[in-house]
């Protein structure tokens, strides 16, 4: 349909609403955006009679672990600061108009910012850590396009893409341009990396928003940032329960293992001639840090990968109690040694190997990276059961698996 005449009329007539809206008021607010917006969820509840003496907004999320997220709340609109939308960038703030209310006047940092009418019908999601959290918030239905299919793992959008009510709309994780322009999605939130597919988009009016939750390294962080799509969708409570639980569920299991003696743990493998495992400051590292594991490198607050050679990792965790590989695509002990015929050296903790590749899907997508975004709770069970097996007998597992020897 792309390379068709039609197609590329109607390609040329979006460009054409984009830039005329542009012109006469911020996009994603008032009649322009009826012109330029998907007609997908139209039945949602927007103001009928506009007084400027109410707050539409009467359930507000309060950011309480997420460093890199801040919401205002206005009585008609809302301002959503992602205060690193990229590693060393500066912060962008988005403004989130309650729909049938008339697009705010703003002057100073805000006069240019994004405006876009909330609750959105439409998104396009740059990234599966994103379908989790519309799914638990119940608006799998918002999601009208994925940048790619195959690595989609939540049942929700699953079924959805398997209807045909979810498109594909990158190519090898580049933004098809036209394709989205075509679409019209209420919003494309990307997956926290820039490149010159989504300067075009923006050229052409499409609202493009950036999610940063991988840049929070603590885990409950992370999970919170289910309130910026919270903010999207006008599910604020749902968001605050379904936090709320994943915060109080972590907690539980740290406090579990308080008291239990620190289990020895290996972590990662070897990657182009050096052994990269999680920093302590880590997102990881933290996860092990609660789970009441310790390794020779934890005390590297760093918040990335830690390349060590090959010969001190064999030299001070060769008798680790435990091996967590989570990142590697290996299934067995054969295919690990099969990979590196040094791995043999860490008989005793492969003795207790354990990769994140028991939600794997028949296309390829790992539910690890997926939901254990949202739910680190599962995470971190997981992690303690393997390193204190004693205190979760009956645990059942949700991303990972022992491996065996074949």
């Amino acid at each position: 349909m792309a390379d068709s005449r039609r197609a590329r009329l109607g390609v040329n007539r979006l460009r054409a609403v984009a830039v005329a809206c542009l012109l006469v008021v911020p996009l994603g607010v008032g009649a322009c955006s009826s012109a330029a917006s998907n007609d997908a969820g139209a039945d949602r509840d927007c103001i009928t009679e506009f007084d400027a003496n109410t707050d539409y907004f009467p359930n507000k999320s309060t950011i309480t672990d997420a460093s890199g997220l801040s919401i205002e709340y206005h009585k008609s609109y809302q301002v959503m600061t992602v205060k690193e939308p990229m590693a060393g960038a500066a912060p962008v703030s988005y403004v989130l108009v309650r729909c049938g209310a008339p697009a705010p006047r703003l002057d100073g940092a805000l006069a240019d910012a994004p405006q876009v009418q909330v609750p959105i019908r439409t998104m396009y999601s740059g990234s599966t850590t994103h379908l989790p959290a519309m799914a638990a918030l119940g608006a799998a239905d918002t999601v009208t396009g994925v940048s790619s299919a195959d690595y989609v793992s939540t049942p929700e959008i699953r079924s959805r893409i398997d209807a045909g009510q979810v498109k594909q709309y990158a190519d090898a994780g580049v933004p098809n341009v036209e394709r989205v322009i075509a679409a019209r999605p209420d919003v494309l939130v990307s997956d926290g990396y820039e490149d010159a597919s989504l300067a075009k988009l923006r050229q052409a009016g499409v609202t493009v928003l950036s999610d940063a939750d991988w840049l929070e390294n603590g885990p409950l962080g992370r999970a919170e940032w289910i309130k910026f799509f919270a903010a999207l969708t006008g599910r604020e409570k749902k968001a605050a329960d379904v936090f709320d639980e994943v915060k109080r569920d972590y907690n539980a299991v740290a406090t579990k293992v308080a008291n239990a003696p620190k289990t020895d743990v290996l972590l990662g493998g070897i990657e182009n001639g050096a052994w990269t495992m999680a920093a302590g400051g880590s997102y990881f590292g933290r996860i092990i840090r609660d789970a009441h594991g310790e390794y020779p490198w934890a005390g590297d607050q760093s918040t990335g990968s830690a390349r060590l050679s090959i010969e001190s990792v064999i030299d001070r965790s060769r008798n680790a109690d435990a091996w967590i590989l989570s990142d590697m695509t290996v299934n067995s002990l054969a295919e690990l040694y099969q990979q590196d015929e040094r791995y043999r050296v860490f008989a005793q903790p492969a003795k207790q190997a354990w990769n994140s590749t028991k939600a794997v899907s028949e296309t390829g997508g790992n539910d690890y990276f997926e939901r254990g975004v949202l739910r680190p709770d599962l995470v971190l069970g997981d992690v303690a059961a393997v390193l204190h097996p004693e205190l979760f007998p009956d645990h059942d597992f949700a991303f990972y698996r022992q491996l065996p020897a074949q």
